[in-house]
């Protein structure tokens, strides 16, 4: 499907998730299929290291397994990582071997898949570092896929607009820049249907792990008109916000938590006439997000 308009994509013929159980989706004919199925994950923080309280780094290997199997198996269109794909390392070098493993693991999925940054990702390497040995942008990013404009936003950047890298920021210190910003606008002019916007640290708070111009990142969002739902990760719990008919989505961390019982991710369906339904699995909450 070519790019269409918001109006002619929320009246189109209305469609609706049939059901979901046993871990598995289904639909009770054609005509329950959602427009587009995208499946979404988030902080993992892989490391080959001791766990701490609550998080098992090595053990995010086992959970990227169990997700990657399932959405091999139900074939969303396009699969995104929310940020935190693998934990802060004491040199480059054991990073880049933390990185390569986790991607030799992520790279079996039979879908395209796309990164956004987390504070973690760059804490000891660069963007362009991280993106060399990824399928990550190194930054922020914009791709369309049957008429929905996919938004991935970069907040890795310290308040003067310094990139994150090599341990140079506080992790509460992050902004879009105003070069990001005016791309952010010009991309949210362009779309030409609904935009989902993806994040790393959370748009809809302004506390420890949230974006500090977040305000004027959603003033953005809110004058285009266009922009259904954000999803975000960062502050590893199931959350849940509407701000001016914008659906604000935080995601489970898939570090938090030992044995495959504590694993997390979903399958988020886009409707026809706009609304959404986020099927999770295991820990991650099911949510029915319908068009404000």
């Amino acid at each position: 499907m070519s790019s269409i308009s918001r109006r002619a994509f929320l009246h189109h013929s209305s469609l609706c998730l049939a059901g979901f159980g046993g871990g598995r989706l289904f639909a009770a004919d054609a005509a329950a299929a959602p427009l587009l199925r995208a499946g979404l994950m988030t902080d993992l923080h892989y490391a080959d290291k001791e766990p701490t309280k609550t998080r098992f780094y090595r053990e995010a290997l086992a959970k990227l397994d169990e997700a990657v199997e399932v959405m091999n198996r139900e074939k969303p269109a396009l699969v995104i990582e929310l940020g935190d794909f693998i934990d802060q390392a004491d040199s480059v070098e054991r990073e880049i071997e933390w990185l390569k493993t986790m991607e030799s693991h992520f790279m079996k999925l039979s879908m395209p898949r796309h990164y956004v940054l987390g504070n973690h990702c760059v804490g000891t390497l660069t963007k362009q570092e991280f993106a060399a040995h990824t399928k990550a942008p190194g930054g922020h990013a914009s791709f369309e896929e049957k008429g929905v404009t996919f938004l991935i936003l970069d907040a890795c950047f310290r308040e003067d607009g310094t990139p994150y890298e090599r341990k140079n920021f506080n992790w509460q210190d992050a902004n879009l820049p105003n070069a990001e910003l005016a791309w952010l606008e010009a991309s949210l002019t362009k779309a030409g249907g609904p935009v989902i916007v993806f994040a790393h640290q959370r748009l809809d708070m302004d506390k420890a792990h949230a974006v500090r111009n977040a305000a004027e990142v959603r003033a953005l969002l809110e004058k285009s008109g266009k922009v259904l739902a954000v999803f975000q990760g960062h502050s590893h719990k199931n959350d849940y916000q509407q701000i001016a008919g914008i659906h604000y989505t935080t995601l489970v961390a898939m570090v938090e938590g030992s044995g495959l019982e504590n694993n997390g991710y979903s399958m988020l369906d886009i409707m026809a006439d706009g609304s959404l339904r986020l099927n999770g699995f295991r820990r991650q909450v099911n949510r029915t997000l319908n068009h404000a």
